[in-house]
């Protein structure tokens, strides 16, 4: 994991915090001691009726259509 000083992240803040949300997580050190840890926040959770309306609206899947597309995509020497 990467580091970055104070004193970096007080004058190149917005750099510092681009880097994040960039998906790299950084330890922050003073005196080259760590001291705090910046990382992406991950995505909330969806609630379950969030989850159950997007499940309503997915397309039927018809098996036997689907094995033959599987079978189509696959490499049949595996």
């Amino acid at each position: 994991m990467a580091h970055v000083t104070i004193r970096e992240l007080r004058n190149r803040g917005g750099q510092v915090v681009d880097r994040v949300l960039g998906g790299e997580s950084l330890i922050v050190t003073r005196s080259g001691q760590p001291v705090a840890e910046l990382r992406p926040v991950r995505p909330r959770a969806l609630d379950v009726g969030t989850l159950l309306a997007r499940w309503r609206v997915l397309p039927a899947v018809e098996p036997d259509r689907w094995r033959t597309d599987v079978d189509a995509a696959a490499n049949p020497s595996l």
